[in-house]
């Protein structure tokens, strides 16, 4: 079995300006490059758990996804980053115009794409690691059995106490997240 460093995409791994889903307003979070290389060196898969609602919502299909999701796996290849694979869930439970308005069960908080990465990759989840700025993203990861969850402070984070989920290391900025790495 392996281990892996899950990763939210908006706010962790770019800044999150909402629905990002063009190259020219993705910005990468400072620090992401090297906790990424960091966490490759310590033996961990990298894996991007995403929600990506814009879909249901219309306002960018899965092909502009895909596209970006490509050029950022190629960015992320030029620091000498391996991302073993991106999921995400184009769903929304009530909010959307197209098939993609539906309750599932890969959006998170539910475990349903850590799952599926488990199982692709024989991932080891009580020595995994997520990192998330959102507490939705914590319930997911609390959901699958991983222990080491990282929160890292956002605009979210005040909508609801973190002390929801258990064991939930709660950081300011990204970079922070280094010593969780081992």
């Amino acid at each position: 079995m392996s281990k892996a460093l899950f990763l939210d995409r908006d706010g962790i791994i770019n800044i999150d300006h909402g629905y990002v889903h063009k190259i020219a307003d993705f910005e990468f979070v400072e620090g992401i490059f090297e906790l990424c290389q960091l966490a490759i060196a310590k033996g961990y898969q990298i894996i991007v758990i995403t929600n990506q609602a814009g879909i249901a919502r219309g306002l960018y299909d899965i092909a502009m996804f895909e596209k970006l999701t490509q050029w950022m796996v190629a960015a992320f290849a030029g620091h000498g980053i391996a991302i073993s694979k991106v999921y995400y869930c184009p769903h929304h439970p009530s909010k959307g115009v197209n098939e993609f308005v539906t309750p599932c069960e890969c959006r998170k908080p539910e475990p349903g794409m850590i799952m599926q990465a488990t199982q692709e990759f024989d991932i080891d989840l009580a020595e995994s690691i997520f990192i998330g700025d959102k507490i939705s993203d914590m319930q997911a990861a609390s959901n699958a059995g991983i222990e080491c969850k990282i929160l890292v402070d956002s605009r979210y984070t005040s909508e609801q106490s973190p002390d929801t989920v258990d064991g939930v290391n709660r950081i300011n900025e990204l970079t922070e997240a280094n010593e969780y790495i081992k």
